[in-house]
């Protein structure tokens, strides 16, 4: 079984516009409603891809009901820690061939449900093969709290996928319990370094990957490079991942299908190549689709067969 975390979900909702105008009324026909969060759409993906998934994070008040709700529709199991607080809004205006975003913080998280839900998390994990941990952390949590639960997870010998940018991503690579995998794209892994990254050279990207201290005691590290494909660090090899180009309809949530992709390899001990090209298909499946982390797997084959996977710099193609 997978367990996804999110931290802080939120109630998604979308207004499309052709006109968004200010200091007026805007009416909307057609809103749409759904339970939001990065690992939300990771476990929606794992969910479609029909494997064992479990939801956890923190919930509170009539939204938080609601997005459990939502949950139970998409048939995601799902097992959150409810707080005495309301879960957050986050709006989306789409007008005038633009998109306006309005996004609650959300909760502020006080030291007796940060306490209560590592409990909780250590209780649910005991089921679990592969943790994933994605987003942002609300209001009250340290940045050092991802590491903490990182802790947890490592004694009780569960790979951990963490996807999370910031200080959160800072902190967890210097405590001294590490996540099993991380998957920055080549910004985020800029900030890492305080260097600036060039997607397409590959040749820094894999310099850094092999010798930059902070992410040596990393097992895996999955570096997007968006239609260039990625950059994959294990063992100290490098793993260069080249993918067909395609008609993107929504480019949204694809980071959350390909981490899907990941948890799913890993939980069923699939060779790196395996596992390479499935997360590379996972997310260009989601961005086929128009609905945020969501895939149709009956384009699974056709793509995956176009994924070449090889060492770097040797020019030999790698079968999965």
């Amino acid at each position: 079984m997978i367990l996804t975390l999110t931290m802080n979900p939120s109630l998604d909702i979308s207004y499309p516009l052709k006109h968004l105008v200010i200091n007026n009324v805007n009416r909307i026909d057609d809103a749409k409603k759904t339970a939001g969060g990065k690992g939300l759409n990771v476990a929606r993906v794992i969910q479609m891809a029909q494997k064992p998934v479990i939801a956890t994070g923190l919930l509170g008040g009539h939204i938080g009901q609601y997005i459990q709700d939502e949950l139970a529709k998409d048939s995601i199991a799902h097992q959150f820690l409810s707080i005495n607080q309301e879960s957050r809004h986050c709006i989306a205006i789409l007008h005038d061939s633009a998109q306006t975003e309005i996004l609650e913080s959300g909760p502020t998280i006080n030291q007796q449900d940060q306490q209560a839900f590592k409990q909780h998390f250590a209780n649910l994990i005991a089921q679990a093969d592969v943790v994933t941990m994605s987003g942002s952390l609300p209001k009250g949590i340290a940045a050092n709290y991802y590491a903490q639960l990182i802790d947890i997870a490592n004694k009780q010998h569960k790979k951990v996928l963490l996807d999370c940018s910031g200080q959160a991503l800072k902190e967890a690579l210097q405590h001294h319990e590490k996540p099993y995998l991380i998957k920055p794209n080549h910004e985020e892994l800029g900030l890492l370094v305080n260097k600036t990254i060039d997607a397409t050279n590959v040749e820094q990207i894999s310099d850094i990957l092999l010798h930059a201290p902070e992410l040596q005691a990393i097992p895996l590290i999955i570096v997007s490079l968006g239609q260039y494909g990625a950059l994959a660090r294990y063992q100290q090899q490098i793993w260069r991942v080249s993918i067909p180009r395609i008609n993107v309809i929504n480019p949204v949530g694809s980071g959350d299908a390909t981490l899907a992709g990941l948890a799913i390899a890993l939980s069923e001990q699939s060779t790196l190549p395996t596992l390479l090209k499935r997360a590379m298909v996972f997310g260009m499946l989601n961005a086929l689709e128009a609905k945020t982390g969501a895939i149709n797997l009956a384009h699974y084959d056709a793509l995956f067969k176009q994924i070449e996977v090889n060492l770097y710099p040797s020019p030999h193609h790698v079968s999965g």
